[in-house]
């Protein structure tokens, strides 16, 4: 029995989509243990992973931190791996390759940049889906792939009832109107116009709620919606993972918990602007649907509410 290492920062959509290939790097290689390298927000989460034998903390301290680089590297090298597969495919993990691994054998240090198609330049190898950039990653390093095309996010969640109790919470559609404020590109403005018409047309059928961030609490008072807290304070990802999967329908800005969503085989939308295409990001699943317009601003309440009519038939 080996050890193998994973590397996988975030960011939480990333995390979503990065767990078909676990999965697979998991089931090539049965008779080991995988490891997996994190930072804080996900360190906990991936604790419940089923595919992983344990986690590693990266706190992800400046580089010229050299005490804690030092340690860090200490830790990962007594632990002996013989093959390490980077995820993150970032400047960081790159140098942390120069430390660990001299090896640009893709079956010893995979990465985009060790199985980089031949003729192709980093940037235009991105330029194509990212889980498309995974599996051909996986393959590539010698892998056989079932799951890095179709990743399954169920094993995130975790009992809700209590928070369901509460809220009273049976048949809701739950929306994320929120996005990073150096992102708001991303962001559609006319939620508050959509709960009005799924309130008029469906009354008291669905309760509408959405499940604000540490720093969203505030702006979701601004929409007309139940914000679902727990103990006044946010929920955690596997709680928000529950959540999800639990509801009859999301709609959301292009962010971590519409991938969420496309990956818990939840149904709804996610909508889009010019920022990037739904098809480059492979958030489109079977019961998760994006539109994608050239100006957020200009698409409808009234289009994106024919789109969920449709799908609640």
């Amino acid at each position: 029995m080996s050890n193998i290492l994973i590397i996988k920062h975030g960011s939480l959509g990333d995390i979503a989509q990065a767990c078909g290939a676990i999965q697979d790097i998991y089931e090539n290689y049965p008779n080991d243990d995988i490891y997996l390298l994190t930072t804080k927000p996900y360190f906990e989460l991936f604790k419940k992973n089923p595919y992983l034998k344990d986690v590693i903390l990266d706190r992800r301290l400046s580089r010229f931190n050299l005490i804690y680089l030092y340690l860090l590297m200490r830790k990962i090298k007594k632990l002996n791996f013989i093959k390490f597969f980077d995820l993150q495919n970032s400047s960081r993990t790159s140098f942390y390759k120069k430390i660990l691994s001299k090896n640009n054998n893709p079956k010893i240090w995979s990465s985009s940049y060790t199985t980089l198609p031949s003729q192709h330049s980093k940037e235009e190898f991105d330029k194509n889906p990212v889980l498309k950039r995974f599996d051909h990653q996986l393959k590539t390093s010698g892998l056989s792939t079932k799951h890095t095309l179709v990743p399954d996010f169920t094993w995130s969640c975790s009992d809700i009832s209590n928070i369901k109790n509460k809220y009273n919470l049976d048949k809701y559609i739950i929306l994320f109107p929120f996005c990073s404020p150096h992102l708001s590109i991303k962001k559609w403005p006319f939620y508050n116009n959509l709960i009005k018409l799924i309130k008029d047309q469906y009354k008291d059928r669905f309760k509408i709620i959405t499940a604000p961030g540490p720093a969203e609490i505030k702006e979701a008072e601004k929409f007309d919606a139940i914000s679902i807290l727990d103990n006044n304070k946010p929920i955690d990802i596997s709680q928000l993972s529950s959540l999800i999967k639990n509801s009859s329908f999301v709609i959301a800005n292009d962010t971590g918990p519409a991938h969420m969503a496309a990956h818990l085989n939840s149904k709804g939308l996610t909508l889009f602007g010019s920022h990037t295409t739904a098809e480059k990001v492979s958030i489109e699943r079977e019961h998760f649907k994006a539109i994608q317009v050239s100006d957020l601003n200009k698409l409808s309440a009234e289009k994106v509410f024919e789109k969920l009519s449709f799908s609640l038939k």
